[in-house]
């Protein structure tokens, strides 16, 4: 990050200064009326705002709180230990946390070169980045969009290790620079950059964890990544064997986290992307049933059916 956007992180704010001076604990009135600490948007956000940037309180531990907001932390500099529902999580330079309205959080207190941001967001500013995301069905835009929007019940938080990736690294800091600089424009240049930052990630799940489990920490993103790039000739034995996990034990652990077996995530792509196929080609129905991965188009025809009320040739004239 640029020197000039550190320096400016660093300074001593009244918040932390009172707490140097031997306040013990945070103010709650400073994020909050309410008894419990959920730390409410209002606080936060001046009226009429979709986004707002604030450094991380320092030289305090952070209790036990939820927020009314998705909240996406970056760390510029130094680390900082952040307990998400009974889970740690140790943010280093240049990585990304999103928090989702359902976490629950703790953080442990950081030093005086520990340089965070976090970004409060109102879950409408990220309608122009979804948008951008295309409307082709995607199961990790479809993973991203529900834990952001606090639709996935069972992941919390996304945790990316992008710090070496730079193009990464130059949109959180436009984002960053743009709102603490208070530019003209800043609502529309950075839900756009929004955009390009999920579209960035989402050609890098690979570097992302989730949950609390082995499995979610490790495979999550490795497993969607696998059948959204395999649904055609991808096998769960496969890509068992690639990940060196038995493949008993995998395809109890994806119907365990995802909800789904395998067999389910395969054919909901199959089906995603015969659909984007009939919308935006001119493609024989026969030519893109083979494309997706069946080679049983009675079988194909009966799922289709089930799963959309028609037929593909009715669903591509409507």
């Amino acid at each position: 990050m640029h020197p000039e956007l550190i320096k400016e992180l660093s300074v001593i704010t009244e918040e932390e200064q009172k707490i140097l001076d031997g306040k013990d604990g945070i103010d709650p009135h400073l994020y909050t009326e309410k008894k419990e600490l959920i730390v409410d948007c209002e606080k936060l956000l001046k009226k009429g705002k979709l986004i707002q940037v604030r450094p991380h309180t320092r030289f305090v531990r952070f209790p036990k709180h939820r927020h009314n907001y998705v909240e996406v932390i970056y760390m510029c500099q130094g680390s900082t230990t952040h307990i998400v529902d009974g889970d740690e999580v140790v943010l280093e330079e240049g990585d990304l946390l999103f928090l989702n309205q359902n976490a629950v959080q703790e953080i442990l207190p950081a030093r005086e070169e520990d340089i965070a941001v976090n970004f409060i967001i109102l879950p409408e500013f990220f309608n122009m980045a979804f948008s951008m995301m295309g409307e082709e069905e995607n199961m990790l835009k479809e993973f991203l969009v529900g834990t952001l929007c606090g639709k996935n019940e069972m992941t919390s938080y996304l945790y990316f290790h992008v710090a070496d990736i730079l193009p990464i690294q130059n949109l959180v800091e436009n984002m960053v620079w743009t709102i603490f600089y208070d530019l003209s424009n800043k609502r529309s240049c950075n839900q756009i950059t929004m955009g390009l930052l999920l579209l960035m990630l989402l050609n890098h799940m690979d570097k992302m964890e989730t949950g609390s489990s082995r499995f979610d920490k490790e495979l999550t993103g490795v497993v969607l990544s696998y059948v959204e790039e395999h649904y055609k000739n991808g096998s769960l034995s496969e890509l068992a064997e690639m990940l060196g996990y038995d493949v008993y034990w995998l395809s109890r652990e994806i119907k365990k986290r995802t909800g789904k077996t395998y067999k389910e995530l395969l054919q909901a792509k199959r089906m995603n992307q015969a659909l984007y196929l009939l919308n935006s080609s001119t493609l024989p129905i026969l030519d893109i049933i083979e494309s997706v991965g069946y080679d049983n188009t009675s079988y194909f025809y009966r799922k289709f059916k089930e799963k959309y009320g028609m037929s593909p040739k009715e669903y591509r004239e409507k």
